[in-house]
């Protein structure tokens, strides 16, 4: 092949709509995690050629990604099979498949058959001129949202224009429902109704009237809200339903944990691990279900049969976050939660070992550096009994973003450490302060300006007044 017709494939290549197209990094993704999902979920798509076709092409680009070409082009050329057997007017379905193995025989150095590819697909584009393909928009969804959370926002976006072409399509309005309900934060006092995600998953329910996955989902959602009958009816439809759906039962073990059933969550958890592939997800929930078990425990009393239970439920609370992050490396908030278990059991070394591990591998991987700051803020808090520790990190926290879950906590956090400080001394300038830079960071600049004014009567910081003239300045 000529260096000329060799550039030709390339531009043609880079045309296509594709896994190897959408800007996948393998660095934002655990990859052999992703791969034990995807063949969790292949065996959830049995009798489901459409589904299983869309799992076979994303398992084929994380085999060559793992360096596998040989699997990779198995489970591509199964993906064609699938979708044929689905329709027989599946041109448009063909598209993402059929690209994949354009790139891959490209990448593998068989320029006869990736050409061979790219004839196909020009020839579907000029059977169906009109692009883009709501088909191809909700395959590239789906990838999105099973890569990785960074790429969560990029799902949305795809599903809502493929709702645009096909709007009552079932499999574009469950996932936008489930993407909207990974990404949306819901603000303390608001009503169900103004809830994206209430309503798209209600919609995609009525979409999808056997999908118990989004009932559960919903019951989740409802339950932060407060609506707990409609959420218990859910639940309870779902699991009459679907009694051996292992995200079924996932999901509700975390419904039964927040609402504070947590004997009921554990059982049905454990009953999950014999079921599921994702084992390291249903392990960190175990985790968190036991350290609500714990505080529950202490709220009751001192009691020495409680203290002995106490202590079980610590053993198990660590022993299910170890088994989560031994399962999963770099799972960042199973790492962060265990390092501030291990300080409440007071094994500091491997506390402050594990913290630095989860701020490594958060740093590495640009994810969950904010909740990482606010577990060691918490840990610093609760544990060490280090205040100005604890501040600084609640302060690191809320200023990556402070609109974000953690964000909010530490917000939370800084305002009752300097409300009792201040209750304690009127005159304590540091804890005007930390009123005057939570207020900075929420963008309510009036009210950082008085903090830093009152602050500053009564410190010499430099930074307050740096602040302070900032923002006298963008009033101006």
């Amino acid at each position: 092949m000529s260096s000329t017709q060799g550039t030709d494939l390339k531009a043609r290549l880079f045309q296509q709509e594709c896994h190897f197209t959408w800007a996948l990094n393998k660095n934002d993704v655990d990859l052999k995690d992703l791969l034990n999902r995807l063949e969790e979920q292949l065996s959830l798509d049995f009798g489901k050629e459409a589904g299983a076709a869309r799992t076979r092409s994303c398992m084929g680009f994380v085999k060559f990604l793992q360096g596998s070409n040989t699997e990779a082009l198995s489970n591509f050329e199964k993906s064609v099979e699938l979708i044929k057997a689905h329709r027989n007017d599946s041109d448009k379905l063909l598209v993402v498949a059929y690209g994949d193995l354009a790139s891959l025989y490209h990448y593998m150095g068989h320029f006869a058959e990736c050409e061979m590819y790219l004839n196909k697909l020009r020839k579907i584009k000029e059977k169906y001129p009109s692009v883009p393909y709501a088909e191809v928009l909700g395959e590239k969804g789906w990838t999105f949202l099973k890569f990785s959370l960074k790429y969560y926002e990029w799902a949305k976006e795809c599903f809502k224009k493929a709702l645009e072409l096909e709007p009552e399509n079932a499999e574009w309005n469950s996932g936008l429902a489930i993407a909207l309900y990974r990404t949306e934060f819901v603000e303390q006092g608001c009503a169900p109704e103004t809830s994206d995600a209430v309503n798209q998953l209600r919609r995609a329910i009525a979409t999808n009237p056997d999908d118990d996955v989004l009932k559960v989902l919903l019951a989740l959602r409802l339950a932060v809200f407060k609506k707990y009958s409609e959420a218990e009816s859910l639940v309870e439809q779902a699991l009459e339903r679907s009694p051996e759906h292992p995200h079924v039962f996932r999901y509700v073990g975390m419904y039964l944990g927040k609402a504070g059933s947590l004997d009921r969550a554990i059982a049905l958890l454990k009953r999950a691990l014999e079921k599921v592939s994702n084992k390291a997800f249903i392990h960190h929930q175990l985790g968190l279900c036991y350290k609500q078990k714990i505080m529950k425990l202490k709220q009751a009393g001192s009691h020495q049969t409680e203290g002995a239970e106490i202590k079980r439920a610590q053993k198990q609370c660590i022993y299910h976050l170890e088994m989560a992050i031994g399962l999963k490396t770099g799972f960042i908030l199973a790492m962060a939660e265990l390092a501030l278990q291990y300080g409440v059991n007071r094994d500091i070394s491997r506390a402050k070992e594990m913290f630095r591990n989860a701020f490594q591998a958060a740093k590495e991987k640009k994810d969950n550096y904010q909740a990482v700051h606010v577990f060691y803020a918490e840990f610093q808090q609760y544990v060490m009994r280090c205040e100005p520790a604890a501040i600084k990190h609640y302060i690191e926290c809320l200023k990556i973003n402070p609109n974000q879950f953690e964000g909010k906590k530490s917000a939370k956090s800084l305002r009752k450490i300097a409300e009792r400080r201040i209750g304690n001394n009127p005159n304590d300038g540091e804890a005007f302060g930390i009123l005057g830079i939570i207020h900075k960071e929420r963008g309510e600049k009036q009210q950082a300006i008085e903090c830093f004014e009152k602050a500053l009567t009564y410190v010499d910081n430099e930074e307050y007044l740096s602040d302070l003239c900032e923002l006298r300045l963008s009033l101006q």
